[in-house]
């Protein structure tokens, strides 16, 4: 199941896990040009239809994320099937995931029919706003069955270590999205300009183009065709062995997404420059992740193939080597943060005062993303052994308590100011309230990252023991 060299010997770790991260790397970042595009555009079409978009985008992403995660639990099963040489057993695995995605798809699509639910949280919003948000959202709601169905397919390929045709799949929808997006935004050839409806149409037609693409891959390309992928009738103990591994991935998934969003609404507080700078720091900490995201998926498909094969000595190397480039990767992104900051708020802002604030938050940012990354690969090599529940634990007391909870106490909250010292040493400059969340939230992933590595020492004693 390994690449091998020229030598006929079986690849490093290392340079198999490099390999395949690459082009789960390149999809990944395929799926935020998608979110770039969409701002930028809708952005030119009114000030109402931003709006709209940012909100409803913002509901999708929560809906979408949490219900992936729980597709996403294909992932590891698959990997072990594909290991232990149970192909056709790879196969019907994906045949009961096409059945979860379709049974999430209707539980996510009525989430996302209900808009009025969410915007009550965003207090006052304009009449006229609020019914572009529910045409965004209907549009996005049809397209979620396609959206899930896909990442079965793409589940299947990063466990089977068949990425590349995704990642083609990824880019090509790039291409059609700008299309569609310049069509049905602005308007023409019959159609009247739609705004932020119009994003979301555009991504209800690339998705199902993406599923189409995606389904003619997996029936004519002989490495999908081996595992004989068929949709047979649901069976409950499939399903649960999903379920008990995908619930827990999805609620980690989300407490990881709800963490920032809540950090924003709470940064909010101190004015429009503070979010504002808030708002490049997340963003520039969200495209930092994709780097470790796209190695702990690789890590943990191949330590789960090994896993398959009874092989605990390759899952162990698979794994460290996996933690090895994750580390790495983590501190050479840290180099280019710590160097290119002023370049980096100088391609996010022109206006003065939000860059000001923007280079105080950013001093955290190599801090933040190195335990972020160790984090993600902890939760993931976790997941190669079939084990969600107790990383899910671990990130909630950690990310959670500690994380935001602890920096809403110290930060607004009764203790509020109480980090100040702390504040002036570590992040000279910032402000005192959102430098504390940022600090809490990075001990809080320091302390899960730290949790995660020693519950997988536990694993891999108990693994040498089992043999």
């Amino acid at each position: 199941m390994t690449d091998a060299s020229h030598t006929g010997r079986p690849a490093a770790p290392w340079r198999t896990i490099l390999q395949q991260a690459w082009p789960i790397l390149v999809s990944s970042w395929a799926g935020i040009i998608f979110a770039v595009l969409d701002t930028a555009m809708v952005g030119h079409a009114s000030a109402a239809d931003l709006q709209a978009m940012s909100l409803g985008a913002s509901v999708y992403v929560t809906v979408f994320v949490g219900l992936m995660g729980v597709v996403h639990a294909l992932i590891p099963i698959i990997a072990q099937h594909f290991g232990a040489g149970r192909l056709h057993e790879a196969g019907r695995a994906w045949g009961q995931g096409v059945w979860l995605a379709l049974g999430l798809s209707v539980l996510g699509g009525a989430c996302l029919l209900f808009p009025d639910a969410w915007l009550s949280l965003s207090g006052d919003v304009e009449p006229d706003v609020r019914r572009r948000v529910a045409g965004y959202l209907i549009a996005l709601a049809l397209a979620l069955p396609s959206a899930l169905l896909f990442r079965t397919i793409y589940a299947t390929s990063t466990a089977i270590s068949q990425t590349r045709e995704v990642m083609a799949i990824n880019l090509g929808s790039v291409i059609f999205k700008l299309l569609f997006n310049v069509w049905f935004i602005f308007g023409g050839l019959g159609l009247p300009a739609m705004g932020a409806i119009g994003a979301g149409i555009s991504t209800l037609v690339v998705d199902w183009m993406m599923l189409a693409a995606g389904l003619w891959m997996i029936r004519h390309r002989q490495a999908f065709r081996a595992l004989a992928p068929r949709l047979a009738r649901p069976r409950w103990s499939d399903q649960k062995e999903l379920l008990r591994l995908g619930l827990p991935m999805g609620g980690s998934y989300l407490i990881e997404v709800c963490a920032f969003s809540f950090m924003a609404l709470l940064i909010a507080r101190d004015g429009l420059y503070v979010s504002g700078a808030q708002q490049i720091l997340a963003n520039l900490i969200a495209l930092a992740y994709m780097l470790p995201m796209s190695l702990s998926l690789a890590t943990a498909s191949l330590t789960a193939q090994a896993v398959g094969a009874h092989d605990p000595a390759r899952a162990r190397r698979t794994g460290l080597s996996g933690i090895a480039l994750v580390a790495l990767g983590a501190l050479l992104t840290g180099g280019v943060l710590v160097l290119g900051r002023h370049a980096i708020v100088r391609a996010y802002t022109d206006e003065i005062q939000v860059a000001a604030i923007a280079l105080t938050l950013l001093q955290i940012a190599p801090w933040f993303h190195f335990w972020d990354a160790m984090h993600c690969i902890g939760a993931y090599i976790l997941r190669a052994y079939k084990i969600a529940l107790v990383p899910l634990i671990l990130q909630v007391a950690a990310l959670t308590g500690l994380g935001l909870v602890g920096g809403w106490w110290l930060g607004y909250g009764p203790a509020a100011g109480a980090l100040a010292p702390a504040v002036h040493r570590l992040m000279p400059g910032a402000p005192v309230g959102a430098a504390t969340m940022w600090i809490m939230a990075m001990l809080g992933l320091s302390l899960s990252a730290l949790l995660l590595f020693a519950w997988y020492g536990h694993v891999l004693r108990r693994s040498v023991r089992d043999h």
